[in-house]
């Protein structure tokens, strides 16, 4: 079950696609952490899988380009004056064909994907190994038959693979921009509540990959923080411990808000970045 909050923006979401798409959606399935039973109010985003019959014509691609911040309107907003590509409360995700269901997923190619403030015809990220085994076995449906059904093939034997590439690839490059102290993504904010979420993206985010990598599960971000404190030194676990208060909402302990490294948004970037080069060689040597 969908937590009430998380059911209220997914369902005004779809009900706008359907305004400006009659008829097309022929399913809609929640994933990510909502999926996970980890979705936090203020802190998540909602992510979905849609499916369309048939393909997306020029005027019916235009029609999905202004979904997003017709269906995400107060998230939408908040995302164009913090000048920011996501933002908590954000319906995010991406469409495919019917037709392409069956196929394994890397050789799916999106008809279109929506995250924060950005639209892209024909790619979307979330068509990938990951997202399609939490689909395959977790995905909550609004509209469709349930996902163990769609006869999906998350391509296992590509699991460690591609999270791998992916830390690799993205992360690397997220952990270099870091270390030197500029904001991976986004223009560097100042103010503490920015700071707080690159910090728990990062040092949260590559700790999946991590859990992923060496046992085949995957898992929610605050499950990945508490593999990530059995798995790595004790030197990371005022950082870690941060994310996650960060991701739960929840004020700093006095220790590690006098913890100097965790003081400044640049100082806790700078030790984000060192903690996230740290895992991606921790993985490669799983």
């Amino acid at each position: 079950m969908l937590p009430t909050d998380a059911a209220r923006l997914a369902g005004r979401y779809l009900a706008a696609a359907d305004r400006l798409l009659p008829g097309r959606i022929s399913g809609f399935y929640v994933v990510g952490s909502a999926a996970l039973g980890a979705w936090r109010a203020g802190a998540s985003d909602v992510d979905f899988v849609a499916v369309v019959d048939g393909g997306l014509a020029g005027r019916e691609m235009r029609r999905l380009r202004v979904l997003h911040p017709v269906g995400n309107a107060t998230a939408a907003v908040r995302a164009v004056l913090r000048g920011r590509v996501t933002v908590p409360g954000t319906v995010n995700g991406v469409y495919v064909a019917a037709a392409d269901l069956g196929r394994p997923v890397t050789s799916i190619r999106p008809l279109a994907s929506h995250t924060g403030i950005a639209f892209a015809a024909g790619r979307g990220f979330d068509v990938n190994p990951v997202v399609w085994t939490v689909l395959r076995d977790r995905g909550i449906p609004l509209r469709g038959p349930a996902p163990g059904t769609l006869g999906l093939d998350p391509e296992p034997d590509r699991l460690r693979e591609w999270n791998l590439a992916n830390l690799h690839g993205y992360w690397r490059s997220w952990a270099d921009r870091a270390l030197a102290g500029r904001a991976p993504g986004e223009p560097l904010a100042v103010v503490p509540s920015a700071g707080r979420t690159l910090t728990a993206w990062g040092a949260l985010g590559v700790s999946r990959l991590h859990r992923t990598i060496a046992t085949g599960e995957i898992v929610s971000k605050e499950d990945a923080g508490a593999h990530a404190l059995a798995a790595f030194a004790p030197r990371w676990h005022p950082l870690l411990h941060a994310a996650l208060a960060y991701r739960r909402g929840e004020p700093l302990p006095a220790a590690l808000a006098a913890d100097p490294d965790l003081a400044t948004t640049r100082r806790r970037l700078r030790l984000t970045g060192a903690f996230v080069s740290d895992v991606i060689a921790a993985a490669g040597r799983l």
